[in-house]
């Protein structure tokens, strides 16, 4: 069960091997690690589901081992080409979710020293391919928590800064808040050695260069995402959770955001959102029991746009009409920029 989706399981992953479950991909929204928002964005469900199934099929084509089995129609998981039309439920592949030991506001991750398989790795990877306006990378290098020679960079970037390379940010997975982490610590607390970082960092790189592609071909720029990754019973590395959606990536359109940061935005700066950022600094684990205000519904003219955009969007990513009647991704935005 998380903010935006629910979860079945149908056999229970043990220490020895991976179980079943369905992903059933809500309608509902979560910004700035809050949780469950007070709106619903009609079909965005159904769109997560198709697109991040759709880079699941082509990923694995590609090499890359997955946790996905197909998208769940009639009761039983099929590929997309199978599919008679949109689903919001997808069949995957369980593993353990292991989680560190908390002492008060101290997380001690020994547990996984000792961990061999069939386990969540406790790390949420950020590929970076440019610096859109709101990328974290900014607030971190004015508040000196990260230094420009660490990703590559000699002087201060700009909003729109455009990468020669791709930069890799780690976070921790398992706390109240994510915390960054040097690519050390994150071997550490997870217990990989230098030949599964090494891989987990490959495939990353495998990973975005297939969405940069793909999504190129539907105009949109592949500015950010994130990735999560575990281990099956033999300690195959495998790429979890979801992948290549509107709510894992940060697209672009000609600059215009193509994603949940259009949400985000819409937030940023109201008196909710001040006291979100203010709590995350200030209140340690239970940070959102210190947030008195609580964010506003959408306007239904936003709500609604976005919805279309989710789906319109899952249209021309994966070149298939699943969702009839949708405009393209191009005029809905210059509809929300007005």
């Amino acid at each position: 069960m998380g903010s935006v989706k629910d979860f079945t399981v149908i056999e229970p992953a043990t220490q020895n091997s991976t179980g079943r479950g369905v992903f059933n991909f809500s309608d509902r929204y979560s910004v700035f690690d809050w949780g469950e928002m007070p709106d619903h964005i009609y079909g965005k469900g159904a769109a997560l589901c198709i697109t991040s199934a759709y880079f699941f099929e082509r990923l694995e084509e590609e090499g890359v081992k997955t946790h996905y089995l197909g998208v769940v129609e009639d009761g039983k998981p099929k590929r997309l080409k199978d599919l008679k039309g949109p689903q919001g439920s997808m069949e995957v592949k369980l593993v353990r979710v292991v989680r560190p030991r908390v002492t008060g506001s101290v997380y001690d991750y020994k547990i996984f020293k000792n961990e061999k398989n069939n386990f969540l790795i406790p790390l949420e990877v950020i590929y970076r391919n440019s610096l859109p306006e709101g990328s974290s990378v900014f607030k971190r290098l004015k508040d000196g928590s990260l230094k420009l020679e660490s990703i590559g960079l000699k002087e201060m970037p700009t909003p729109g800064t455009k990468l020669n390379k791709p930069i890799f940010d780690v976070s921790t997975k398992m706390e109240s808040t994510d915390r960054y982490l040097s690519w050390d610590e994150a071997k550490d607390i997870s217990g990989l050695s230098e030949e599964e970082l090494f891989l987990l960092q490959k495939n990353i790189l495998r990973i975005d260069e297939l969405l940069t592609k793909e999504a190129g071909k539907a105009k949109l720029t592949n500015e950010d995402g994130k990735v999560e990754f575990g281990f099956d019973e033999n300690r195959e590395m495998i790429l979890l959770d979801t992948v290549g959606t509107l709510d894992e990536c940060r697209f672009t359109y000609g600059g215009v955001p193509v994603s949940k940061e259009i949400l985000r935005m819409n937030y940023r700066g109201t008196p909710w959102h001040n006291e979100v950022e203010e709590a995350k600094r200030t209140g340690g684990v239970e940070w959102k029991k210190t947030v008195v205000s609580r964010p506003e519904r959408l306007s239904a003219g936003l709500s609604a746009l976005v919805s279309e955009l989710y789906k319109a969007a899952c249209n021309e990513i994966t070149g298939r009409l699943w969702f009839k009647n949708m405009r393209t991704v191009e005029e809905v935005l210059r509809e929300i920029t007005k």
